[in-house]
């Protein structure tokens, strides 16, 4: 059976979404935990997955760990950490062999329901905290990711610049967290944070394969008791609508000899507004794309920058320039940049642009289809914005919008912050 779009159910404090389908071979399990971020929580939320996979109570010693997914014909079996709008959220997966194609015995999916559940709710510990060894390795691990960002100077700048933009609200913080707060970490600090985040957080659980909601839903009754006498957390939803302030310079020297100039953007739109298809051509004429004005103008006609693109955070409304250039260049780059912000308000928009940026967009909500975990991570945009969309309703809505539309949501895009990272000459 294929079902086009999600079945939704709740299985005490957890949502449930199922897409049953003999599309692909394996089932895609997917979890996400979400956490408003906070500066006294964020660091620790971000060392608790790293912790988690290192073993469980049935299986304390990560090699058996390990050895016990080879035992699952070979399930997969990662997280990744990120942000959307103003939550931290923490992705688990699962890719299970659907039992057609393995030796018979129990459901896999069974089995990998309920090691992901142990995988959670039953991590290994030692007289109720975790073990010491392993939250100092771990520590050490996202220490080592937080520093890479520094390494990669392209990557520092871009959060610099929200760090900047967003000074005093949840969205500046990085969802790994802060080098600083490491240090403060214990077995027991760490222990009692993610008893808390597990109890206290929405958890939405998706799967897609081939079986069915009653048959998921009966699975995670077993498999993930721990929620039962609760209700699903919602995801609050925030406008994010502002009045347009002065734009904010700060420029940051450093060892570097390439100039990294980045501008932060406020939009009038999230995910959930009528604007959303509009906000993407915008930022797909912008800069998301090798035909887009950013690229064109700034890189290959006047060859300002190495790079230069624009990238929306559709949860929060935030839009952000990226370019490389040369620092001698920094006011020409900003004068060009600034060009093309007001020629997409005078609406000054080709054609060619239009349907490029469209056809571009249609391709990429066409391939969600083509891959499970993509399809999970779009449909999980409904769970965090209240609003159910489907890939080709979204398709159809980008269609639609006109040259006017873009110029009119363009008058409400409005500069906020311009972030330069230079040399240290001069200074």
């Amino acid at each position: 059976m294929n079902v086009t779009r999600f079945e939704r159910d709740t299985v005490g404090g957890i949502r449930l979404h199922v897409l049953p389908t003999s599309r692909f071979k394996t089932t895609a399990i997917s979890v996400f935990i979400g956490h408003l971020l906070q500066e006294h929580t964020v660091t620790p939320i971000a060392v608790i997955p790293f912790v988690l996979r290192r073993g469980t109570a049935r299986f304390p010693v990560t090699k058996a760990f390990r050895e016990a997914l080879d035992d699952l014909y070979g399930t997969g079996f990662g997280f990744d950490i990120y942000k959307r709008g103003d939550y931290q959220i923490v992705n688990f997966r699962m890719d299970v062999i659907q039992d057609e194609f393995a030796a018979g015995g129990e459901s896999l999916l069974r089995q990998g329901l309920s090691f992901l559940s142990e995988v959670l709710t039953k991590p290994a510990m030692e007289n109720d905290r975790f073990l010491e060894r392993y939250v100092e390795a771990e520590k050490h691990t996202v220490l080592k990711k937080l520093e890479s960002i520094i390494n990669d100077k392209g990557r520092y700048a871009a959060e610099r610049c929200i760090e900047e933009m967003c000074r005093g609200e949840p969205y500046r913080l990085h969802p790994l967290g802060r080098k600083e707060a490491l240090d403060e970490i214990t077995p027991e600090l760490l222990t009692a944070a993610y008893k808390e985040w597990l109890q206290r957080s929405p958890i939405d659980v998706y799967v897609i394969g081939n079986t069915t909601l009653s048959e998921v839903k009966s699975l995670l009754e077993g498999a993930f008791s721990f929620r039962k006498d609760a209700s699903p957390a919602a995801y609050e939803i925030k406008s994010t609508e502002s009045s347009p302030n002065d734009v904010r310079s700060v420029v940051e020297r450093m060892d570097v000899n390439q100039g990294k100039l980045n501008m932060g953007l406020r939009t009038p739109t999230s995910y959930g507004d009528p604007s959303y298809p509009v906000a993407l051509v915008y930022n797909g004429v912008l800069g998301s794309f090798p035909h887009s004005k950013l690229f064109m103008n700034v890189r290959e006609k006047e060859s300002l920058a190495y790079y230069a693109s624009s990238r929306l955070d559709g949860h929060k409304g935030i839009l952000t320039i990226q370019s490389g250039i040369e620092i001698a260049n920094y006011e020409n780059a900003v004068q060009i940049i600034q060009r093309q912000l007001e020629a997409m308000r005078a609406g000054d928009i080709s054609e060619l642009e239009m349907g490029q940026t469209k056809a571009m967009i249609a391709n990429h909500l066409r391939e969600l289809n083509d891959n499970a975990y993509e399809t999970i991570g779009f449909d999980f945009n409904t769970v965090l914005s209240g609003h159910e969309r489907t890939s080709e309703a979204l398709r159809a809505e980008v269609e639609r919008v006109s040259v006017a539309d873009v110029a009119a949501f363009a008058e409400r895009v409005h500069l906020d912050t311009i972030y330069f990272l230079r040399d240290r000459e001069g200074e």
